[in-house]
This record gives C-alpha cells, structure tokens and sequence, in this order.
C-alpha cells in the first residue's frame, strides 16, 4: 500500500510539473500553425491542458488533506527532488490558474475566430499561464524570479496585439519600463536574502528565517519586494499604464486583471514567513497601497466607460490588498486575491452583459435616513460580534472596522419603497458577511503557515488614517453629491488627480512612440520594428 501511494504521489507531482512544460510546448507548435485545424488543436490542446492542471492540483490538495489529517502521504519529501513546493497557498493559486486558464481560453477562441490577431494570442496566453504555473509551484527563488520575469514580457506581447494601435503601444511600453523596475527590485530582493540566509531553497530559507533574527538584509529586502509588489499590482504613481491598456482584446484585459496583476501579492504571501513580524516594506504597503485604494475607488465612480471603470477598481482592489498584507492580515489578503480573481475575469468576460444592463433605467434610492438608519446599527452589529471574535480577524482592530464598513456600506444602495420585509431581509444578508468571512477564513488559514502578525503602533495609525480618509471621502460624496465642491472634485477625480501623469510624461520623454511600421514578427510572413 506505501508503494502504491508513492508511485500516485509522484505521478500527481510529475503531471503538475508537466502541464506548465507541455503548455510552453504548445506555445511554440502554436505559433507555427500553418492551418486552421492545426490552430484549433492547439487551442483544444492548451484547453485539455489547463484542465488536466485543474485535476491534479484538486487531487494535490486531498494529499494535503490526508497529511494534515495524520496520513503520511510523503509529499513534501516527493516534490522536493522535481523542485515544487506543494503547500496550501500553491493549491489554492493552481486551482485558480489552471480554472482562469481553461474558461478563459475557450472564450478566447470564440472570441477571436477570425481576427487576425488570433495567432498572436494563443501562443503568448500560453506562455502567461506557463509561466505564472511555474511561479506558483517552484521551491527555488532564481526560478521564481525567472517565471516573474516571463509573465511580464509575454504579457507585453499581448498588449500589443494589434500594433497599429499607437496609444495602446505607448501604454504597453510604459507597462514595459514599469515592469523593469518591478523586476529589478525583485532581483534585490532575492540576493539580499541570499546573501543573509545563504540559501535559494523556499523550505530552508523559511527554516533559516525562523532559527535566527532578521538584520538589514532582510528589512532591505522587504522594501525592495514592496517596491516590486508596487509595481506588478499597477500602485500610484506608477498606475496609468493599466487604464490606457484597454485597447486590447478582452480576454488580454481578464488574463491581465485576474491573474498577472495579482502577484505582486502573492510573491508577499509566499515570502512573509521570511520577515519578522512588521518591517519597513509593509509601511510602504500599507502607504501607497491604502493611497491608491482611496484615489482610485473615488475615480472608479466617476467613470462612463464599463472596462475604464473595471480598471480602476482592479486598481483599488490591489491597493486594499497589499493594505491588508502591509498590516499582516494574510488570510484575509488571500482570500482578497482569489474572489478578486474570479469576480474580475466574470466581469471582463461579461462587459458586454454589463453595458445591457446599464442602460436600463436605475432605480432611485431611498432617503438617506432611512438608509443610514439600517446601514449604522447593522455596522454597530458587526463591530460587536468581531469584538466578541476578535482572533476572526487576527486580533486585529483596523481589519475589524474595514469588515464592519463594508457591511454597512452594502446598505447604502438600498433603493426606495422597499418593504419592511425585504429590508430585514437586507439587513439580514450584510450581517451574514462577517459569517461568510468566518467560513473563508478557517477555509483558506491553513494555507499559510504562522498567519498572525501583531499590529505595531506606527501601522496602526498608518493603517486608520487611510480608513478615515476613505470613510471621510465617502461620506461627502453621500451627503452632498449636489454640493459645488464635490462636483469640482469630482472633474479632478475623473483624471485620477492626474497623478500618473509625471511618471507617463518621464516614459515619453525617453522612449516616444510614434508609429509602427508594420505587423508583429509572431504573425506569419509580417515583420515590423518602432520608426
């Protein structure tokens, strides 16, 4: 029976390793089709592939659920000789990966049937998804960095799928330079860490973390990932670059907003373990990325374009994630990521559904009392509970007022003339987040090892005056939307406070794009280069 499970585990560990491999492959057989059968096996291939990823890592998770349970499967000694680091927090991204992947390509082929970009796309979507697979399962930092690396110039390819597009390639060139920081800064990191732990390996520079103190290397360290983190999760100022990259398809757009931009936070989550307790790097988290989530919920509603508008939140939502993480709250932070993910990909893969359904006539609200007289005791409620509970919430105060706000918050839109009735139903259903957030939390905690971070006094303030000035903007924008000054804000947030103008300007100025003298080189037959 031990000889059985050995062969299975290591079967399930080789097909996880194998499908990034194969999709690489298919990748390269991709971008050489010559027909249009050839093409659709690949795609048929790349789907078929995706999903066969999606089957090993359910199937990788149950292992870790037996070890947990006292079942000795001998993973962890399995994967190490592959190289993969099969712990919680890896299942749980390769389920997402490998589910993205598969719906996104069999919307992709519809999608592009036809368009001649179609061949561009397939063979760089499978180098994305390849490459944040590998990211995601290696236990080795250098081909961790290399994966990074990948992502972002296969990415660029996309981005430029149609490269006529002058303002989409002056978007993407300005993604390039941003990403190139990005990657410098993660390449800082790495050495730093080496250079204190001596060590590549994921498992023995946890080990080596643990049994001695930090030291500057490793509060260096945490700057220089904040500051990669900063730059992949698309932070002021260096964020305008994700609002003009809309020109590009849709399925670019959802790969883009639900997978790529989300690991500048999962490389925190994989890594904290390394850092002791709060360190330099999380203030800079829990600075720019709470001042990018204020800005940038404020210009999301001052938006008319549905994809503009998606953008802008993906820029809000990354900032109160890498809030969450600079304040230690990785679970939360987790579960941040994955349901942004899937909520992200649903909304880009039906904007169509979106623009329909905006044009309908909107129903007016009720009066503000009445909604704040639901809105202010179902957040008192909450507060409550979450104070009675506190470990829901790490012990953590600023993460229990964000919880509470938002069940308030859900309140606010309640519409006029609704029943009695449907109003304690309301009622009833934001209260039923903070036993939702109970059930994700004891879902997804045990995917990351010694998740608890005490709050340490100066992220304390840091953390509650980014709170209040969202709270503060809110309510003004709820009180008086008919108010002179809010309407002369509202012009300026439009621009998003013009903050991503200087770093924009900079790009230009070194690299200006003019045109593009011809077709992509991945095209058959067509080459171009910049004029």
């Amino acid at each position: 029976m031990p000889h059985f499970i050995n062969i299975t585990v290591l079967s399930l560990l080789a097909l996880w390793l194998l499908v990034p491999v194969s999709l690489l492959v298919m990748a390269g057989v991709s971008a050489r089709a010559s027909t249009p059968a050839s093409l659709k096996r690949a795609w048929q291939i790349g789907r078929w592939l995706t999903a066969s990823a999606l089957v090993a890592s359910l199937a990788v998770g149950g292992l870790l659920v037996l070890d947990a349970l006292g079942v000795p499967t001998g993973l962890p000694e399995a994967a190490q000789p592959l190289g993969l680091y099969p712990d919680g927090l890896a299942v749980w991204m390769a389920l997402l990966i490998s589910l993205l992947g598969t719906v996104l390509l069999r919307f992709a082929e519809n999608y592009l049937k036809g368009d001649r970009g179609e061949r561009r796309f397939l063979p760089w979507c499978l180098v994305v998804l390849a490459s944040v697979m590998l990211l995601v399962f290696t236990h080795h930092l250098v081909v961790m960095l290399i994966a990074w690396v990948g992502v972002s110039v296969a990415l660029h390819h996309l981005l430029t799928l149609y490269p006529e597009r002058v303002e989409a390639q002056r978007a993407a060139w300005q993604k390039f330079v941003v990403s190139r920081i990005g990657d410098a800064a993660l390449i800082v990191a790495v050495v730093l860490l080496y250079a204190r732990f001596g060590t590549f390996q994921l498992p023995e520079l946890f080990a080596a973390a643990a049994a001695s103190s930090g030291g500057w290397q490793v509060e260096a360290a945490s700057v220089a990932l904040a500051i990669a983190a900063l730059c992949k999760c698309a932070q002021v100022p260096m964020h305008g670059w994700l609002i003009k990259v809309m020109e590009a398809p849709t399925p670019v757009s959802a790969l883009l907003h639900a997978g790529v931009i989300n690991l500048g936070g999962f490389v925190w989550l994989r890594l904290f373990p390394v850092f002791d307790g709060l360190m330099l790097g999380h203030y800079l988290l829990i600075t720019v990325g709470g001042f990018t989530a204020l800005v940038a919920v404020m210009t999301m509603l001052t938006q008319t374009s549905v994809k503009h508008a998606l953008a802008w939140s993906t820029c809000a939502q990354m900032g109160f994630m890498l809030f969450e993480i600079g304040v230690g709250a990785y679970t939360l932070a987790l579960a941040h990521l994955l349901a942004h993910s899937l909520y992200k990909a649903h909304s880009f893969l039906a904007s169509g559904r979106t623009v329909r359904a905006s044009r309908c006539e909107r129903l007016p609200l009720a009066p503000l009392r009445q909604r704040l007289s639901l809105a202010l005791p179902a957040a008192a409620v909450a507060a409550m509970v979450l104070m009675l509970w506190p470990s829901l919430v790490s012990h953590n105060p600023l993460l229990g007022a964000l919880l509470s706000l938002a069940v308030g918050s859900t309140l606010l839109g309640m519409p006029v003339g609704t029943a009695k009735p449907k109003r304690l139903a309301l009622v009833g259903m934001a209260l039923a987040l903070v036993p939702l957030y109970a059930l994700l939390h004891s879902v997804l905690a045990p995917a990351l090892p010694s998740a608890y971070t005490p709050l340490t006094l100066t992220a304390g303030l840091l953390g509650t005056l980014m709170l209040a000035s969202l709270v503060l903007a809110a309510v003004a924008v709820t009180l008086f939307p008919q108010a002179a000054w809010v309407a002369r804000w509202r012009v300026h947030f439009s621009q998003g406070l013009y903050l991503a103008l200087p770093f924009q300007r900079a790009v230009d100025a070194v690299a200006p794009i003019r045109a593009w003298t011809g077709p992509s080189s991945l095209a058959p037959g067509l080459k171009g280069e910049w004029s």
